[in-house]
């Protein structure tokens, strides 16, 4: 096979349509995603605040775990994205990267399910209530069975989007919702002729949704001509050492970048049990707004890393440039937008999931309220650091933004909310508010850290293609 003619840097208007072009579609995949989450919020919030606070607990996590796989497997985006840059179609190294990125996924997802096992362990070292514990465990013993299938999935959306083709991600996820939401319906409450599971039924309608989703994109590659030609699942069992090296010596680090801040945002929930059952309520709620205005930037941010991939490739620096700031540009443009909502009318968020105006509501509202308030003032960096850290990972530059974000999230970052959260120094006991403060501190940092980074990759030599 020939190589193709490298590609020319786009004008800046032309490089926008087509970062917008692959990121519309990404956003509102992450979107759906998070309402797939927000529907589980919903449903189990009517259960009670225990059984919401238990797989809040579960869920922090689980979650942390899975989205660092999926940085993990994740790293086959912009690798795929350079070999098309570089010598597209490259139709044998896009499928080796895709097999051992499958490959990555079924071991990673194996090591996350027994990590989620160690459950009681880690609910009674970090001082958890007793009864809130033992529910987050009967939640958690079912809902790690998703692991694999959801990264697995994963890989398969880096790979439908990295070869244009993310309205997939789009309707898949879309589909995946009614699928979850019915499965909700079914079998925590016992509808439509199903056992009344409780708890135990959100986990096993996420078991569903998520073998939807796998299923959905094997059937969707196998039918579109352009992605069928690749044959990802052909010859499965060959390995290709040199490739898995590759992606786990990308993958890891992200992996470790996602940890960090996953981790962090995890902790902050364990550190809110702690302060009281309200408190980490409220935070779920809060959390689950400020990561659905997070998905926008994180689509940006996976467009960003595959155009800003595909001109590193290319060798065209550049290509490079316009990719990396129109997709700072977009992302933290959005944010601001979310930013103010949190700000002026905080309530119409949180009625989402539930009514904040009712009399029991009232103190869950407040408290939900003064976290989102926090969350206004951090999100364009926010916006910043996520695409900062695609445009990076486009460049195949992983492993110093991975120690930048290890730093930033956990010395100040989480160093702070603890000190403020409970009290640790000086007397100062800020409650769930001091926690949110640490959080806003270590995103500053992060973001900072990470423009530096990107604005220097030049004088850094992050942008000559080893591949």
């Amino acid at each position: 096979m020939q190589p193709v003619a490298h590609p020319q840097p786009l004008g800046w208007k032309a490089e926008s349509l087509e970062t917008l072009r692959l990121a519309g579609p990404l956003a509102l995949a992450n979107l759906l995603q998070m309402l797939t989450y927000a529907i589980d919020v919903i449903f189990i919030a009517r259960l009670g605040t225990q059984e919401l606070a238990a797989s809040s607990l579960a869920i922090s996590l689980f979650g942390m775990l899975v989205w660092a796989l999926f940085g993990l497997a994740g790293a086959v985006g912009p690798i795929i994205a350079a070999e098309l840059g570089a010598r597209g179609p490259a139709l044998r190294a896009v499928r080796r990267s895709v097999r051992m990125a499958l490959w990555i996924a079924v071991g990673s997802g194996l090591l996350a399910m027994l990590v989620c096992a160690q459950t009681p362990w880690i609910m009674r070292i970090t001082g958890q209530d007793p009864a809130i514990a033992a529910l987050a465990d009967t939640y958690m013993a079912i809902l790690l069975w998703c692991a694999i299938p959801m990264v697995m999935a994963s890989v398969l959306r880096n790979f439908v989007s990295a070869l244009g083709r993310p309205i997939f991600a789009t309707v898949i996820t879309a589909l995946a919702i009614g699928v979850n939401a019915a499965g909700n319906y079914m079998l925590i409450f016992g509808n439509w002729g199903a056992p009344e599971l409780g708890l135990q039924g959100a986990a096993y309608a996420t078991i569903i949704s998520s073998l939807f989703v796998m299923t959905a994109y094997i059937v969707a590659i196998r039918l579109d001509k352009r992605l069928h030609r690749y044959r990802v699942f052909g010859r499965f069992w060959r390995p290709d050492w040199a490739r898995l090296v590759q992606l786990l010596r990308v993958g890891l680090p992200i992996s470790l970048t996602i940890l960090a801040e996953a981790g962090v945002f995890g902790a902050a929930a364990f550190l809110m049990g702690r302060i009281g059952a309200a408190e980490l309520a409220a935070h779920t709620l809060a959390l689950n707004i400020a990561s659905m205005a997070f998905q926008v930037p994180y689509g940006v941010a996976q467009a960003t890393s595959i155009r800003v991939g595909y001109y590193f490739g290319a060798g065209e620096r550049v290509g490079i440039a316009r990719a990396g700031w129109c997709g700072l540009m977009m992302g933290v443009g959005f944010t601001a937008l979310t930013g103010i909502a949190m700000l002026v009318v905080p309530e119409w968020l949180l009625a989402i999931y539930i009514d904040p105006f009712a009399a029991g509501n009232v103190a869950l509202a407040s408290l939900a309220t003064s976290f989102l308030l926090v969350a206004a003032a951090f999100q364009l960096f926010d916006g910043a650091q996520v695409v900062a850290a695609g445009a990076l990972r486009g460049l195949q530059d992983t492993r110093v933004p991975m120690w930048i974000a290890v730093f930033a999230y956990w010395v100040p970052g989480f160093g702070l909310a603890s000190t403020l959260g409970l009290g640790l120094v000086f007397g100062v006991d800020m409650g769930g508010l001091g926690v949110w403060l640490g959080l806003a501190a270590g995103l500053v940092i992060a973001a900072s850290l990470l423009l530096w980074r990107w604005h220097a990759r030049e004088r850094l030599g992050l942008t000559t293609f080893q591949g």
